[in-house]
């Protein structure tokens, strides 16, 4: 439009919004990029035309939790934050294999990401299971992103699994 302004003298208003919205119908349609779940970009999309791709939710599914083998200590372990970036707590529960519950912490992290949080929901375990003395150590979470972290980059004889 800049350069039929330049040529021509003039703009048509309406001819411009409608070539605007034209190619963002085309950008947007064609792109595979999946929108946020919030009310403003879902009134911009509708505006110019764009088909909506959310974000898929996945359903929870029940884990039957089971108490270690002797001679182990579970640790289940979790961080949360709310929203994106906000106040964040983690927190662990220790139980022993003769199904005796051990202890149980939580934590308040200020502002952090939930990666923050997960990470420190292990790191502040680790540090209580060496404070009590605690040998075999078997701890359970949420996150994969930390169990691969902890598995490539330690060396410590920590049993680590997923949920």
């Amino acid at each position: 439009m800049r350069n039929y302004v330049r040529f021509q003298d003039k703009i048509d208003v309406s001819r411009a919004i409608s070539a605007i919205k034209d190619l963002t119908y085309l950008v947007g349609n064609s792109s595979k990029a999946l929108m946020k779940n919030d009310m403003l970009g879902f009134n911009v999309i509708k505006f110019f035309g764009i088909n909506t791709r959310t974000v898929k939710v996945f359903r929870p599914f029940p884990i039957k939790w089971k108490f270690p083998s002797p001679g182990w200590v579970k640790i289940n372990t979790d961080g949360v934050v709310r929203g994106y970036l906000g106040f964040a707590t983690c927190g662990s529960i220790f139980h022993e294999s003769m199904k005796e519950f051990i202890g149980a912490f939580p934590a308040f992290l200020e502002v952090q990401t939930t990666m923050v949080a997960e990470f420190y929901g292990v790191i502040y375990a680790m540090e209580e299971a060496q404070k009590m003395g605690l040998t075999n150590v078997w701890f359970e979470y949420d996150s994969s992103l930390v169990c691969v972290t902890f598995i490539a980059r330690t060396n410590v004889p920590w049993m680590f699994r997923n949920q």
